[in-house]
């Protein structure tokens, strides 16, 4: 019975061993985040968006700077002979007018700032959804991320699929009916 017993675990032995062992290829790429977002048209045309924001409000408040700096220079002429009651009076006007000029720089920076910063997480979140779904349908196990959150320290550059993917990504950015819809946008500033 011993015999037995030996004999037929050594021939499951023998019959597992002989099985091919199949190994399936891990089909793994990267990309250069940093290299993505410069490329890829949409997120160029979001920085573009929020630097003629920041320069359209920044002009705005420029110009009330500018008064600000006008009325200053000309309180100090006009300190000596107005008396030191106008002064002080006058003074402190200022005072509260630099203030208020000061709270406006940086409500503004925070505003545009906070709606850029939706925007572009947005933007963030539609390309991983994407990479995603670029990754399955090319058959790939692993894609990783390089750039300035580098979580890949080495890999040969024929893994490299950035070009790849910012390509996709624009192709179909410029299919979107968001992409056509700006386009004209643009020209009819233009032409203001």
């Amino acid at each position: 019975m011993k015999k037995a017993l030996a004999i037929i675990a050594l021939s499951i032995l023998v019959v597992s061993c002989n099985k091919a062992t199949e190994v399936k290829e891990v089909k793994t790429a990267y990309i250069d985040t940093s290299v993505l977002m410069k490329e890829y048209t949409e997120a160029k045309d979001l920085e573009a968006k929020y630097k003629a924001q920041a320069e359209e409000k920044g002009r705005q408040l420029q110009a009330e700077i500018s008064r600000f700096k006008q009325d200053a220079a000309n309180f100090q002429s006009q300190a000596q002979a107005n008396g030191q009651q106008w002064a002080q009076q006058r003074g402190a006007e200022l005072q509260k007018r630099e203030q208020q000029l000061g709270y406006a720089q940086q409500a503004l920076s925070q505003q545009l700032q906070q709606e850029s910063g939706v925007e572009m997480d947005s933007l963030v979140s539609g390309v991983k959804k994407f990479i995603k779904e670029y990754g399955k349908k090319n058959g790939y196990s692993y894609i990783y991320g390089t750039g300035d959150a580098a979580t890949v320290l080495y890999a040969e550059e024929k893994y490299d699929i950035t070009k790849e993917v910012v390509k996709a990504l624009n192709d179909k950015y410029k299919a979107s009916p968001k992409a056509e819809e700006k386009a004209p946008a643009k020209k009819e500033e233009a032409k203001k």
